[in-house]
């Protein structure tokens, strides 16, 4: 226990070593040095997909809709007010008047017609600035209409209800046309929105600078300048914040994250969000195609102790597909799989695997939102053990292993680890459990999870725009899912930063988003 204690100040100590040339030099006071986990691919929002990217974005750009702080609901970004129709079809936009993006040219209902079309339109004369790949969030929009410079209406194909949270998604942000026009597919390197901070430079090491819009609509952020320094390797980042190279770094290991909530100078910001890692199962062939298997693996596994011990409560247990962010559609009361390995132990007897299984369990070896993926996966493993279950991992490095899962399991693998961050409750059943999403049919139901009893609610809670079913629905399929368990639900990461106790006015979102237009350091107004 003593070493166990001893443990996160001598990696602390490490991560001083680890970095002979981090950088020792204060960052100035008008200026926020943010320890990023890689370089950005892209800044335009319509075409990356990254976390990493979109913490950049969000200080650069604004939406017609945003998150409410500290919550996942859609209020006023861009537009001050929308109207919806009786039939759940039209949706009508009031846009704030007087906006401008970085480069000067006016924000009105032209430009908003002019984003979306840029991604739904083949036909549009930038849709070769993409790809846009997220561009299915809005596959219902059917036509964009400007009825005056500052009223836009989106006519839909049917009633979609995630349809407010996806616009306050970052694929929604909004870019200047005339910037896209200038830029075509080099825009991505000349990003111009309408947010607190401007564009200012890109290194070639991939660090990004912005600067403060003086011309921002809503105000006048404390800070001068952010730069995003991209630190792959976590070890540098926490080099670089004891050294003071860097205000505040993201994404820290569970042992220093521990480390930093007892050391003086520093805060730890942590917040759980949308987020579900879990374990698609084979429910097609192999021993997991028989559901009592399936219900053993859930009562075998200690989520609880693998949240404490492995991931050192930088995550909370997770239940069933509906991440307990989304508070209004989560049932608390809901069915669940409390460790129980004597249990786990009957029902593989039942399923006549009385003397035992070997399963095979692919595991990455690192990824976005991937929770300590090796050392979970021998935490799993050793708990599978004692129920007589013999997984063996077979590791891959993060595009290979993507490329083994999103193809589907098949007779040569089992169980697979996964992670989604999603905005919306309909996002991660839609894509990853409908019979329909299997990946034969391009979707990334890897597990090839089939019930028409769950396709039919999923689409019901996405075509409900009374906020109130779309609720009752989305804990009616976390029901039946948890009665079939595709998957082994484990944890929600609660996402975390690690900061210089002279920084203030910087929050976690559960949208992930790191907005700094509130954020200064002690001293400066």
């Amino acid at each position: 226990m003593r070493a166990a204690r001893l443990l996160p100040i001598a990696l602390l100590t490490a991560a001083l070593l680890v970095c002979s040339g981090c950088a020792r030099q204060t960052p100035p006071a008008d200026t926020l040095v943010v320890g990023q986990v890689a370089a950005p691919r892209s800044l335009d929002p319509q075409v990356t997909t990254a976390l990493n990217d979109f913490r950049i974005l969000v200080n650069v750009y604004e939406g017609l809709v945003q998150y409410r702080p500290g919550t996942l609901e859609p209020a006023p970004g861009l537009a001050e007010s929308w109207t919806l129709s009786d039939d759940g079809r039209v949706y009508r936009f009031r846009l704030r008047d007087g906006v401008r993006f970085h480069d000067g040219s006016r924000f009105d209902a032209h430009a908003v017609r002019f984003n979306f079309r840029r991604m739904l339109d083949p036909e549009h004369p930038f849709h070769d600035t993409g790809p846009f790949p997220l561009a299915f969030f809005f596959e219902q929009v059917e036509r964009v209409v400007v009825e005056d410079p500052l009223t836009v209406r989106f006519e839909l194909s049917q009633p979609f209800a995630p349809f407010l949270s996806n616009l306050a998604y970052p694929t929604a942000l909004m870019v200047s046309p005339a910037a896209v026009r200038r830029w075509g597919q080099d825009y991505g390197r000349h990003p111009s929105g309408t947010g607190p901070f401007r564009f200012a430079g890109w290194t070639r090491s991939g660090q990004v600078r912005l600067t403060r819009f003086e011309g921002w609509h809503a105000g006048r952020a404390p800070l001068q300048s952010l730069i995003f320094r991209p630190l792959t390797d976590p070890m540098t980042r926490v080099a670089e914040l004891l050294a003071g190279g860097v205000d505040l770094a993201l994404e820290l290991s569970p042992d220093n994250v521990a480390a930093f909530r007892k050391r003086p100078g520093y805060r730890v910001l942590e917040a759980t969000g949308p987020h579900l890692w879990f374990l698609i199962l084979n429910t097609r062939s192999g021993p997991l195609a028989d559901v009592r298997v399936r219900r053993a693996l859930n009562l075998a596994i200690d989520r609880r102790t693998l949240v404490r011990d492995v991931l050192r409560d930088t995550a909370v247990v997770a239940d069933g597909p509906v991440p307990q962010a989304f508070a209004w559609a989560f049932d608390p009361a809901g069915p669940t799989y409390a460790y129980a390995p004597e249990r786990a132990r009957t029902l593989l007897a039942q399923a006549g695997h009385a003397d035992g299984l070997a399963l095979t369990f692919l595991v990455p070896r690192g990824g976005s939102g991937m929770l300590a993926p090796l050392a979970m996966a021998t935490a799993i493993q050793g708990d599978l053990a004692r129920v007589g279950v013999q997984a063996k991992i077979e590791s891959f490095e993060w595009n290979a292993y993507l490329a083994r899962v999103n193809d589907g399991l098949d007779a040569n693998a089992d169980l697979a680890q996964m992670a989604w961050m999603t905005n919306d409750p309909d996002t991660l059943p839609y894509l990853a459990l409908r019979c329909d999403a299997v990946p034969s049919e391009g979707g990334f139901n890897s597990g090839w999870y089939c019930n028409p009893e769950v396709d039919r609610l999923i689409e019901q809670a996405r075509t409900t725009t009374e906020r109130t079913e779309r609720a009752r629905l989305y804990r009616e399929l976390a029901h039946r899912v948890q009665q079939d368990v595709p998957w082994v639900t484990v944890a929600s990461w609660r996402q975390n930063l690690v900061l210089q106790d002279k920084v203030r006015g910087i929050r976690l979102e559960p949208s992930f988003a790191l907005r700094l237009e509130q954020a200064a350091k002690a001293g400066r107004r």
